[in-house]
């Protein structure tokens, strides 16, 4: 006879079956040896020597990439380790306000473990404006855990990567082709790398060595705007990439929002599922609004503070430029490391990403990407 319980059939032998499991677990305890547990474990002891978490780094080297990107090298205080195309948050006193920011990798994993990190950085708004022009050698920053999704995932990407930078965007691809080189990585990277001018490209001669390095791994392809030597030109466009690939590949791009939303256009004849096109979050910056100035409470433990918001800024930066610690990894809205509680006020949440959207409607805000459209009240977290 059979017993039917939630459509599922339970015969006679699994009545038996369960009826031994208590018995047969007491004696197993009971035969076990009373050696206390261990109070800690080589594998945790080891993830947090590659996971210190936030620590110190000196400024070592300044190289100067192109007129506008500089490549900041650091010796960390200790080793750590990251996947090639993660970002890490980099801070120090701007200006006279503790300023942090998130950058990707510009070196390999690898290097990480022996204490060093690289960040290339663009000149484009307050903090790399400030990087450019004062960061020397001997300075003291803070490097905060690295960071984000977008690296190479053996088990849902393809094989192959074909990886479309623009300007700046180049960092992330720069630490894979170099992960690729060193073995840190296995797979087979085809770069598309657009600039205004040739003069634009960061990294030319070391990715050409890379490439010459890695036959049939690793292939660049640089695209300008106009004809220059040894550069196709125009844009990445799906013609292009069709020249260049073929088979089953997984796209990664790093480059402006209005890259992205032409590479969408371009790459949608192809039917790539979802989950094989990466986009690299942008910070959110300023927004097209009405001038106005609104009053921001903060709640930070015990402590209350007063501070002035911008219609036209986020709830991040307005606490950042009135000297508050407050905490932030992507600056996008993607990685939920400011997720604060709104008690009161109105406010607009900058693009699409539905997850950002929902936390609204529960009581919570991400201050990176919520902008002030009211007088507001919010409960932030320690940093």
């Amino acid at each position: 006879m059979a017993f039917v319980f939630k459509k599922q059939i339970f015969g006679f032998m699994d009545l038996l079956r369960f009826k031994k499991m208590v018995p047969k677990r007491r004696k197993i305890m009971a035969e076990a040896p009373a050696t206390p547990l261990p109070a800690t474990y080589k594998v945790n002891e080891t993830a947090k020597i590659l996971h210190p978490g936030y620590q110190s780094a000196t400024l070592t080297e300044v190289r100067l990439e192109t007129a506008d990107m500089k490549t900041y090298v650091f010796e960390t205080e200790k080793p750590f380790y990251f996947r090639a195309g993660q970002y890490a948050t980099l801070g120090c006193n701007a200006g006279g306000s503790e300023v942090s920011r998130p950058y990707a990798f510009s070196s390999s994993p690898r290097e990480a473990l022996a204490k060093k990190a690289a960040f290339t950085v663009k000149k484009a708004g307050f903090f790399s404006e400030w990087l450019f022009d004062n960061a020397k050698p001997g300075d003291k920053f803070v490097i905060g855990d690295p960071s984000g999704d977008f690296c190479y995932e053996p088990i849902k990407d393809a094989k192959q990567i074909v990886a479309i930078a623009g300007g700046s965007g180049i960092t992330p691809f720069y630490s894979m082709a170099q992960a690729l080189a060193d073995g840190t990585d296995d797979y087979s990277l085809t770069l598309f790398y657009g600039a205004k001018t040739a003069a634009d490209l960061a990294f030319r001669s070391r990715l050409d060595a890379l490439a010459a390095q890695m036959p049939g791994k690793f292939k660049v392809v640089y695209v300008t705007e106009k004809e220059e030597e040894g550069c196709e030109h125009g844009f990445v466009n799906l013609a292009l990439v069709k020249k260049y690939v073929d088979g089953d590949f997984t796209v990664m791009m790093c480059g402006p929002s209005a890259m992205y939303a032409f590479q969408d256009k371009e790459l949608a004849p192809l039917g790539l599922p979802l989950k094989r096109v990466k986009k690299e979050a942008n910070c959110v910056g300023v927004r097209d609004a009405a001038p106005a100035v609104y009053d921001l409470t903060v709640h930070i433990g015990f402590d209350t503070f007063k501070v002035k918001a911008d219609a036209g800024e986020t709830l991040l930066v307005a606490m950042e430029r009135a000297g508050l610690k407050v905490p932030s990894k992507c600056r996008a809205g993607g990685c939920g490391f400011c997720h604060s509680r709104l008690v009161a006020g109105k406010f607009s949440i900058a693009g699409a990403d539905k997850r950002r959207l929902a936390d609204g409607k529960f009581g919570y805000i991400h201050p990176c990407c919520t902008y002030p459209d009211s007088d507001m009240e919010i409960v932030v977290p320690k940093a």
